[in-house]
C-alpha cells in the first residue's frame, strides 16, 4: 500500500499546544467523540475501498500513533518492567485503557495482554466481530519504539464479541 512506502509527514508538534487552544474546555473530551471520529472514518473508508483495506489503513495510523506516543510520551530508556509500568501508567493516566500483561515471553518477544475500559469498543453492542484494529497497530507500534523489532497485535477478544475485556495476542515479525 503507498502509505507504506511513503516516509511519514506527521510530528508530533503538529497536534498544538492544547492548553494554549483550549483554555476553557481544557485537554479532555468525551469518548463518544472519539469513536464518532474512528467509525465514521472507517466507515468511510470501507465504503471507498473494503473493509479489510480500511481495517488495514487504520491499523497503519494506530501503529504511527504508537511509535509517535511511545517515542513522546514515554521513557524507553528502561528495562522491559520498567517499560511496562510506565506504559501502564500513561495509558491509564490518558484515559485510553487498563493494561495488564497476561503472558510475556522475552526470548521471542510474544506477549498476551489486556485492555480493559478502552477507548474503542467497552460498551459496544456485540456484532460478532473484533472492532479495536487501531488498538493491534498501536501495541504493535509502542513495542517498536521500545525494542526496534517489528510487531503484529492481532485481537483476539473483543467487547463487540461478547467478552468484557480486548485481548491481544503480540508477536515480533
Amino acid at each position: 500500500m503507498k502509505y507504506e512506502s511513503v516516509p511519514s509527514a506527521f510530528e508530533w508538534a503538529n497536534l498544538g499546544d492544547i492548553e494554549e487552544g483550549r483554555k476553557n474546555l481544557g485537554a479532555e473530551m468525551p469518548v463518544v467523540v472519539y469513536r464518532l471520529l474512528q467509525y465514521t472514518m472507517k466507515d468511510i473508508l470501507t465504503r471507498e475501498y473494503d473493509d479489510e483495506t480500511a481495517r488495514n489503513i487504520i491499523r497503519a495510523a494506530g501503529h504511527l500513533a504508537g511509535v509517535q506516543f511511545a517515542q513522546n510520551v514515554l521513557d524507553l530508556s528502561g528495562d522491559f518492567d520498567y517499560f511496562v509500568a510506565n506504559l501502564t501508567n500513561q495509558l491509564r493516566e490518558l484515559k485510553i485503557g487498563i493494561m495488564n500483561i497476561e503472558r510475556a515471553n522475552l526470548e521471542d518477544l510474544s506477549f498476551v495482554l489486556t485492555v480493559s475500559e478502552d477507548l474503542d469498543c467497552s460498551g459496544l453492542p456485540v456484532m460478532g466481530d473484533t472492532v479495536c484494529d487501531y488498538d493491534e497497530g498501536f501495541i504493535a507500534g509502542i513495542l517498536e519504539a521500545y525494542t526496534g523489532k517489528k510487531f503484529q497485535a492481532k485481537e483476539i477478544d473483543c467487547w463487540a464479541t461478547g467478552d468484557r475485556t480486548c485481548r491481544f495476542q503480540v508477536n515480533a515479525l
